[in-house]
C-alpha cells in the first residue's frame, strides 16, 4: 500500500489553507501521493461549520471524508455524562475521545499528516512531536511562514466567508463552550453569545464537582467579595494554588470578570486589501 497524505480539516481557517497548500504542492510533485482530506465531525461545533466545509470542498476540488466517534455520538455532553470528566492537567477528555482517538483508530502507520498550525503556533507542532514521535508531520503554514491573518486573507481572496465563530470574535472555530478554555473573559463571552451552553456547562461542573475557570483569588476577594460569601454559604471550598490562582465554577463567575479580545478579521466585511505575493495561492 502506497503512502498517503492526510490533510486534517478542522473547519478552521488555518486547516483550510494548509490543505489547499498541500494539495497544490502534491499536484506539482513528480510522483503525487494519494491525498485524503479528513474531517472529524463534532456535534458541539457551530452549525455554520458545515457551510464552510462545503465551500472549502469546492475550493479544494475534492470531497472531504467525514469521520466521527460513535461511542459518544460525537457529543461533548455525552463524553461528560459517561466519563464524568471535563478537563484537567492532561487536557480535555472530549478532545481525546472525540478527536484524537478517532484519528488513531482510522490512520495508517505511515501516513503523512498535514495539520493547520500557523507560524505563531510552532510550539503546538513541537508538543505533537513530543507526544507522538512516530507521526510523520507536514506543517505547510509554518514552512511558508503563514500567520492566521494570512489565512483569513487567502480565504477572502478565494471568496470563502469565514465561519461564524470568527465573526463573533472567537479566536478559533472550536466547539461552543470549549472545555480547554480557562479564561474568565472567554466564558463570560459564551454567557452572552450562547447562554444555554453556559448554563449547561455550569450544571455539568456542579454535577462532577469541578471548575473550569482560572482566576486570581485575591482579585475575586477584592472586587467580588460576595462571591466568597456565596461559596461559603453553599459549603463550597475553592481550590487555591501556591500562586494564589483559584478555580472558580461558572455558577459563581462574576459576569464582569475577565476580558476577551475579539479576533480581528479585518474591516469592510473581512478585508479590503488583497493577499500579498508571499501567501498568494496558485489558483
Amino acid at each position: 500500500m502506497s503512502q498517503r497524505i492526510v490533510c486534517w480539516f478542522s473547519c478552521g481557517a488555518a486547516s483550510a489553507v494548509a490543505t489547499k497548500l498541500a494539495i497544490e504542492e502534491n499536484n506539482r510533485s513528480e510522483s503525487p501521493k494519494e491525498l485524503i482530506i479528513a474531517s472529524i465531525f463534532l456535534a458541539d461545533e457551530h452549525q455554520d461549520s458545515e457551510r464552510f466545509k462545503d465551500e472549502c470542498s469546492n475550493w479544494f476540488g475534492q470531497e472531504i471524508l467525514s469521520l466521527q466517534n460513535e461511542k459518544y455520538n460525537a457529543s461533548v455532553d455525552m463524553v461528560i455524562k459517561k466519563t464524568r470528566y471535563m478537563s484537567g492537567v492532561r487536557g480535555a477528555r472530549c478532545t481525546k475521545e472525540l478527536k484524537k482517538q478517532v484519528r488513531l483508530d482510522w490512520q495508517n502507520h505511515d501516513d503523512i499528516h498535514v495539520f493547520g498550525m500557523t507560524s505563531e503556533e510552532e510550539r503546538r507542532i513541537d508538543n505533537l512531536i513530543d507526544s507522538e514521535p512516530e507521526l510523520e508531520l507536514w506543517a505547510p503554514l509554518i514552512d511558508k511562514g503563514y500567520t492566521k491573518s494570512d489565512c483569513f486573507k487567502v480565504l477572502n481572496d478565494a471568496g470563502i466567508e469565514l465561519p461564524e465563530m470568527y465573526k463573533l470574535g472567537y479566536h478559533n472555530n472550536n466547539c461552543i463552550g470549549c472545555l480547554k478554555a480557562a479564561g474568565a473573559g472567554y466564558w463570560n463571552k459564551i454567557r452572552v453569545d450562547f447562554p444555554d451552553v453556559f448554563k449547561r456547562r455550569a450544571m455539568q461542573e456542579k454535577m462532577i464537582n469541578v471548575a473550569l475557570v482560572k482566576i486570581s483569588a485575591a482579585k475575586v476577594k477584592r472586587l467580588w467579595p460576595e462571591v466568597f460569601e456565596q461559596m461559603k454559604a453553599d459549603d463550597y471550598e475553592p481550590k487555591i494554588d501556591a500562586r494564589g490562582t483559584m478555580r472558580i465554577p461558572l455558577r459563581y463567575l462574576p459576569s464582569d470578570a475577565g476580558s476577551h479580545k475579539d479576533m480581528d478579521i479585518g474591516a469592510c466585511g473581512f478585508f479590503c486589501e488583497k493577499p500579498g505575493d508571499n501567501y498568494k495561492l496558485d489558483l
